[in-house]
């Protein structure tokens, strides 16, 4: 199969117009050819009059750890054009920076979910080409968690960094899906040209999301493989808690939570007993960490493994963010009082608790504090979102 960037690299005629102009690249180190070439490099090799670039959160060269961790503008030192950050000064670009080119390619490898912000990068930056009168290439990759949607649907007035518009938590798009999406959602006037991928099967074994044939390089630094790809719509909400996400070890965002202070055992033991379809697609296996940094550094923590891999995913009966919720709801039965919510700056949001930043709302966080709540409550109300999102999307898809 092809993504965008090797149909471009390799086909003349996609190229064509490119000739006389000035074109920027919004890349990561995820941007790559089928060869390991960075975008960059090979749009230049190719005679591309590339005359600036972009990096998103955490950098064109993905160096950033962590949430709220800036980067600046830079010029390239092989090439002498300017890096410019949208995830600086500025997370929209400015007019100074979209009068740098004429056709803007965007080529990052997204997760398949709400919260990973290239998704809202992307919508600033066809709003910002239409406000210019620029073009927008979307050079289209896979999207690693497949066709599945899950969760809840963004309330109006709850957008922010993480939540462009009202989309489920795992969106079911490719980010050229997306951008056609945005662009009917929004009205966005905008010159949208998306640069299709060959050969890509959501849904469909071995890969299901990503092609078996192609190598894994992190889109982000906690990005490290398959198995947080697929996982990542759920264990992203630990973000929003005061549990570890894994951050400080080898495989951040592939746990349903540690803590120092909380039996994985019985949380399995809970989850299986409120609500074990939730369970399905994926193993859980109780794990010991000791974050090097970030929360409870330097302790040891218990917590739960998720695997969906090898053997144990099935990929249409895996449900992430249901899973995830399921942990949280555990948790609350067996330790009534635990300060589960973190309370602090998300994502430039200020004035909201971040699990409900990250959610678009406050309806997961107050049913799992909800005593008399049960699965079935959550299920329903995340099934309805689910059937409106599918019906809303689907003229937008491409792949099937």
């Amino acid at each position: 199969m092809k993504f965008g960037i090797d149909r471009l690299i390799a086909e003349d005629e996609l190229r064509k117009p490119l000739q006389n102009q000035r074109v920027s690249l919004i890349a990561h180190p995820a941007s790559v050819t089928a060869s390991l070439d960075h975008s960059l490099d090979a749009l230049i090799d190719r005679g591309v009059n590339v005359t600036s670039a972009f990096g998103p959160q955490h950098g064109l060269k993905g160096d950033k750890q962590d949430n709220m961790v800036e980067t600046a503008d830079e010029t390239d030192p092989q090439y002498g054009i300017p890096v410019f950050s949208l995830y600086g000064e500025v997370r929209r670009p400015t007019g100074h920076m979209m009068s740098s080119a004429d056709i803007f390619l965007f080529d990052l490898q997204d997760l398949g979910c709400r919260i990973y912000t290239f998704v809202t990068t992307l919508l600033y930056m066809l709003e910002e080409a239409g406000r210019a009168g620029k073009s927008v290439w979307v050079l289209d990759r896979p999207n690693p968690a497949g066709g599945p949607v899950e969760g809840t649907l963004l309330l109006p007035g709850q957008e922010s960094f993480v939540g462009a518009g009202p989309m489920v938590m795992r969106h079911g798009l490719t980010m050229g899906e997306m951008a056609k999406w945005f662009v009917d959602h929004f009205k966005i006037d905008v010159d949208l040209k998306v640069i299709e991928m060959i050969g890509w099967k959501p849904g469909h074994p071995s890969g299901y999301g990503w092609p078996k044939d192609r190598v894994w390089i992190n889109p982000s630094p906690n990005a490290a493989n398959l198995n947080m790809a697929r996982a990542y719509a759920g264990t992203v909400m630990l973000e929003g808690t005061t549990l570890s996400e894994g951050r400080g070890t080898t495989r951040p965002l592939e746990v349903l939570f540690g803590a120092p202070d909380i039996d994985a055992k019985a949380v399995l033991a809970e989850m299986k007993r409120l609500a074990p379809v939730w369970l399905r697609g994926c193993a859980i296996r109780e794990c010991w960490f000791e974050p090097t940094f970030h929360k409870h550094a330097g302790k040891l923590c218990n917590g739960l493994m998720i695997h969906a891999e090898g053997p144990f995913y099935d990929h249409h009966a895996f449900q992430p963010w249901r899973l995830q919720a399921l942990a949280f709801k555990a948790i609350r039965r067996l330790y009534r009082d635990y300060p589960i919510w973190r309370d602090f700056p998300y994502e430039y949001e200020f004035d909201r608790l971040a699990i409900d930043v990250i959610n678009g709302g406050p309806a997961l966080r107050e049913w799992v504090d909800d005593s008399e709540s049960v699965p079935d409550d959550l299920n329903a109300l995340a099934s309805d979102d689910e059937h409106a999102w599918r019906q809303t999307i689907a003229p937008h898809l491409i792949y099937s």
